[in-house]
């Protein structure tokens, strides 16, 4: 009986450890009746350099932590002006060091990070400027607001733009 104890509080200690890292979050709400949900691990800075050090400029990353960060529409919606299907995406980023950044729209939602990513999976691929501020977002948020959704983590903001089609 004591060995169990042990195991079990060992388990238990090391699940809540896990789990405090980049626990899993959920952003979602409505835009124009289309209801949207972002499910996705958020990590945090930690004192660490994001951009251009953990997460390097120009590879595809999975805009969050360990499972791949996802955004589900149940309307067909525009983003940033160009059309994209009801359905659920694996969402990710193409951070760069200067210009535009990309957001990617893939068709495949169940991965494990970027590593398996193939563009040809992409159901649509959009360039946004980010905004640069000087308040550091410690942990990555998404929201869902009135007509975008946002992104912040570190120094860096992103919205991307949705109407319904």
């Amino acid at each position: 009986m004591k060995i169990f104890k042990i195991l079990f509080f060992f388990t238990l200690i090391t699940l809540i450890g896990c789990n405090t890292k980049s626990p899993r979050q959920q952003a979602s709400g409505k835009i124009e009746g289309v209801a949207i949900t972002v499910d996705y691990g958020a990590p945090s800075v930690k004192g660490r350099t994001v951009w251009g050090g953990l997460e390097p400029y120009d590879k595809v990353w999975r805009a969050g932590a360990n499972e791949n960060t996802t955004i589900s529409f149940d309307k067909n919606v525009t983003i940033n002006g160009q059309p994209l299907p009801a359905g659920k995406y694996g969402f990710f980023i193409i951070p760069k060091e200067h210009g535009d950044w990309i957001v990617i729209f893939n068709k495949k939602n169940d991965e494990w990070g970027a590593f398996s990513y193939k563009q040809e999976e992409d159901a649509l691929r959009v360039t946004l400027t980010p905004q640069f501020t000087t308040d550091v977002q410690e942990q990555l948020k998404y929201t869902v607001a009135e007509n975008s959704i946002g992104f912040a983590w570190e120094k860096v903001r992103l919205n991307i733009l949705v109407k319904k089609q």
